[in-house]
């Protein structure tokens, strides 16, 4: 008897802990849930701790408190100024509504293939009245908290809040690219030849202004050696002049011997002279007179 009562027992407490344990859940701090029934959404729970609900009649969906990424797919915004813009943002969200989300959406999926539309509808709206200077200036922040705005006021219906929409990169189409290049290229090539023109004609005035200084400079040394020249002329005339006056027969001899070194100076010299030419005055015996008799 007592055998039969503990394996009653036993099972009465096996039962108890398996409705126990299908009737216990756990919301942590960054969840939030919903307790459905059959489908149907009975009580949402915002708060963390331990809940009950009824064991196989209900079940529970779980959804996130933290703040969710949203990664929409490129877009292609033709901008004001009649440029292409190859646009990728993405966007920051929160489920502040668990049961307007499950309503509406029901998964995270759900939130991609929904709100992904409507935010690239806002970069085609508000960047599509822009130009692509603007888009790429300081004003982005403000393009941006304007698109975040727009899609706020459609994903309320969603439950959700949008905390933030970034532009990840903003391109050109590979065409426009091109052309952007080869026109970036002819303008630097152009400026290139500027300066290039502007350099030479700098070079060639430079050179002008050396050539005109250095010609000035050679007439001035000319100048100043034909002056020095004819001073040193003029000495030396002095100086020959003193020496004729204190001893003419000294005079003649040493400008005869500068003559004789200047005539006679070359490797094989022919002169063709009369004996008796002066020239030949101190070819002989030099006579204490000064004068002298060719043999």
């Amino acid at each position: 008897m007592s055998r039969k009562l503990s394996l009653i027992l036993g099972i009465l407490v096996i039962i108890s802990g398996t409705v126990l344990f299908t009737a216990l859940f756990t919301v942590h701090q960054t969840q939030q849930a919903i307790v459905l029934m059959l489908g149907n959404p009975k009580r949402v729970i915002t708060e963390p701790g331990l809940q009950f609900k009824l064991p196989w009649v209900e079940n529970v969906l779980y959804y996130e408190k933290r703040v969710l990424n949203l990664d929409p797919p490129v877009e292609r915004v033709l901008l004001s100024d009649q440029k292409r813009l190859l646009v990728d943002a993405f966007a920051r969200y929160r489920i502040t509504d668990a049961l307007a989300f499950y309503q509406a959406v029901r998964t995270e999926g759900g939130v991609r293939q929904r709100l992904g539309p409507i935010i690239n509808a806002a970069l085609r709206g508000v960047l599509g009245k822009l130009n692509l200077a603007s888009v790429l200036s300081e004003e982005r922040d403000e393009i941006m908290a304007e698109i975040q705005a727009q899609v706020n006021t459609q994903a309320e219906r969603f439950g959700i809040e949008l905390v933030d929409v970034r532009i990840r990169r903003a391109d050109l189409p590979d065409e426009i690219s091109d052309q952007v290049y080869q026109r970036m290229r002819s303008e630097r090539e152009r400026e290139a030849a500027e300066f290039r023109a502007r350099g030479f004609e700098q070079a060639q005035r430079i050179m002008a202004t050396a050539d005109r200084e250095a010609t000035v400079i050679r007439a001035e040394a000319k100048r100043e050696a034909e002056i020095l020249r004819g001073q040193g002329e003029g000495k030396r005339t002095q100086i020959l002049n003193d020496a004729y006056g204190q001893d003419q027969d000294f005079f003649n001899f040493y400008r005869s011997m500068q003559a004789y070194e200047a005539a006679l100076s070359g490797d094989s010299t022919y002169m063709v002279l009369s004996p008796d030419s002066e020239f030949f005055d101190f070819f002989g015996t030099v006579t204490s007179g000064g004068g002298g008799a060719g043999n």
